[in-house]
């Protein structure tokens, strides 16, 4: 049974003073996409993001494929 709620979490790397964004992947199966919060703003903007967008994002981040920051 899936939900049409998003259900949002936040990485267990975001432990860095608020700065955070927060997922709902519970969505990306049924509508194909991956909503994208701010944390510090959970009643502002979402973006959805196409989830075949979201998978390579973070492979790439994964494979160091933005460099270091």
């Amino acid at each position: 049974m899936t939900t049409e709620t998003p259900r949002w979490f936040t990485s267990s790397y975001s432990e860095n003073g608020g700065a955070c964004v927060e997922i709902a992947t519970n969505l990306a199966t049924p509508h194909g996409i991956v909503p994208v919060r701010d944390s510090k703003n959970v009643n502002g903007p979402v973006l959805d993001i196409p989830a075949d967008a979201f998978i390579t994002f973070v492979a790439d981040v994964r494979a160091g494929g933005f460099g270091a920051v």
